[in-house]
């Protein structure tokens, strides 16, 4: 999780010459992807009711040598059923403009007062938690989204080292003032800490290698090459004189990386260490009943692919059959086929022993189940209040942006966290809502940018 966070590792690259990089671009933008945002653990969440296009034949199985051996941690379970609710509509917007890629140039409109949107007491208080924890490292950190300037998270965050929990209420209407991204139209899906059978040394029964990050996995900021690449990155490998992009799924499901001592553990099932990559971090159950807990160190640069869009596109899961239990029981049924369909997502997350507290998300601090969301920083400064209103109940109130995702992209597009454990799973699993969002920001952010307009 970032994931996808502060846990960037970003080596210098040596001896690539800038007009032969510059060169391959078009050929590496056409393998490996812009690297996700460094918290950015979780390569993405597919919308589980995304509509299907017109059906398209499978194709032929590709997966590994040997296929998937289903020894499933934990039984399949349910989707959790939704609690329907009305959203609250978005606010009247100008268009916004084709050319926007951050929040401030997609504009911004003056949101109602804190006091007026109805949050419970419980959610104000898990809020100024999480908030609490953010404050070093959103004072810190430049704002991509264009909407906050440095110092004028300064004043809210000294008063909320030592405001009382049980009237974070009145800090957040005190301290904030609420303003709608472009459209205020939202998105919202789930991610959780699952926890996964698993051993520190490879048995029978636990072969599913799960990697720590290669050390010739290089990442290259393309920004240091040309203006006009700033801000874009892509990661890759060094083959002889060229660089070329890193071992894709399919690569190292054969062994690619086989050999090389990077084994942290070895998982008991393919398809549940795959949500697991999904999710960028969580626990693995060893066998003698302790646990280890992972999180994200890098990924391969692979674009994320979605499977079950692919499976909705093909006809081969209906609506409403894309959460992820759903996925994992089409997985299940057909082991072959399931590990091609696996391989079809090209994307590969590296993992790393955690001994502190976690999961950590993209400002370097733990994320908090039903407190923390994912966003996009071009969009969303991390760090910062969300008030979401869906058509679903579960994941409306309060939240804090502490986190990134390779699929949660623009703006009010967001991926709710829900902690650990069967209800967690059983919620983010199947998580899938709209309505509108708003955002919190300083008060002084807020007059600075309504005055423009």
């Amino acid at each position: 999780m970032r994931a996808k966070r502060g846990k960037s590792h970003r080596p210098r690259v040596s001896r690539i010459g800038r007009y032969a990089l510059l060169a391959a671009l078009p050929l590496l933008s056409a393998c490996a992807s812009v690297i996700p945002e460094a918290g950015g653990a979780r390569p993405g969440t597919a919308p589980p009711s995304a509509p299907p296009t017109a059906p398209q034949p499978p194709p032929a199985p590709s997966g590994p040598t040997r296929p998937y051996q289903p020894r499933p941690s934990t039984p399949p379970g349910a989707a959790a059923k939704p609690i329907p609710a009305t959203p609250r509509p978005p606010l009247a917007a100008l268009a916004v403009p084709a050319t926007a890629t951050t929040a401030a140039e997609a504009g911004v409109v003056l949101g109602p007062e804190y006091t007026e949107l109805g949050i419970a007491p419980d959610q104000a208080t898990a809020a100024l938690k999480a908030f609490r924890l953010s404050c070093p490292s959103v004072q810190r950190r430049a704002d991509a989204s264009g909407l906050t300037q440095n110092g004028e998270w300064t004043e809210s965050c000294q008063a909320a080292a030592g405001w009382p929990d049980r009237d974070a209420g009145n800090f957040f209407s005190r301290y904030f003032g609420t303003v709608q991204i472009g459209a205020g139209t939202a998105f919202v899906t789930g991610y959780f800490e699952p926890e996964i059978a698993a051993s520190r040394d490879r048995r029978p029964g636990y072969d599913v290698p799960i990697y720590r990050r290669p050390p010739d996995l290089i990442d290259v900021d393309l920004g240091l090459f040309s203006d006009a690449l700033q801000g874009r990155k892509i990661r890759g490998r060094v083959d002889g004189n060229a660089f070329v992009p890193y071992y894709d799924r399919t690569a190292i499901e054969r062994g690619a990386l086989g050999g090389r001592g990077l084994e942290i553990a070895w998982a008991a099932d393919a398809a549940e260490f795959f949500f697991l990559q999904v999710q960028g971090s969580g626990r693995l159950r060893l066998p003698d009943g302790s646990i280890m807990r992972i999180g994200y160190d890098s990924q391969n640069g692979r674009d994320y692919v979605g499977i079950g869009k692919l499976l909705l596109d093909r006809g081969e899961l209906q609506p409403g059959q894309a959460s992820m239990q759903g996925i994992l029981d089409y997985l299940r049924a057909d082991p072959v086929r399931g590990a091609a369909v696996m391989n079809e997502n090209p994307s590969w997350v590296f993992f790393r022993e955690l001994t502190g507290p976690g999961p950590l998300g993209a400002l370097g601090v733990p994320v908090t189940g039903r407190s923390s969301v994912a966003a996009d920083p071009k969009y969303v400064p991390l760090g910062a209040p969300v008030i979401l209103s869906l058509d679903r109940a579960e994941p409306n109130g309060l939240w804090i942006a502490q986190d990134t995702g390779g699929a949660i992209k623009g703006a009010n597009r967001f991926d709710s966290f829900w902690g650990a454990g069967d209800q967690a799973r059983a919620i983010a699993g199947g998580m899938a809502a709209r309505g509108s969002a708003l955002i919190l920001l300083p008060r002084a952010a807020v007059a600075r940018l309504t005055a423009r307009r």
